[in-house]
């Protein structure tokens, strides 16, 4: 049974950082992409980061470009999303999923991390 549990969220300040990880089970991340998705109250959830199975080739939405890193651990079959330089408009709940730049189980949502930037 695929699994993904987000961990790491929490209260920052507007240009603070965190770092969100992602425990992924029931498949080999080594074989597989996976992306961050982010949703605030009121919108649709958004693409922040994906990264191919290999590790290459990040893509990263443009309004966390330079300011998110997206990494992952095979070994630990663990996804993360470093954050720097956070900003109010990046508070939203956070979520993994496999797959590069669209979920690849949509009905295996985690409960995702909330993070809340605010002063």
């Amino acid at each position: 049974q695929v699994q993904f549990v987000e961990s790491g969220g929490g209260l920052v300040h507007p240009g603070g950082s965190l770092r969100l990880s992602c425990a992924a089970s029931g498949f080999f991340l080594w074989r597989s992409a996976m992306s961050w998705y982010r949703q605030a109250p009121g919108k649709e959830r958004e693409l922040v980061a994906g990264i191919k199975s290999d590790g290459s080739g990040p893509l990263y939405a443009d309004s966390v470009k330079g300011r998110f890193t997206i990494s992952k651990d095979n070994a630990k079959n663990t996804v993360y999303l470093q954050m720097n330089n956070l900003k109010p408009e990046d508070t939203a709940v956070y979520l993994c999923n496999a797959g590069f730049a669209y979920p690849q189980h949509p009905n295996s949502w985690g409960q995702g991390t909330q993070v809340t930037v605010s002063s």
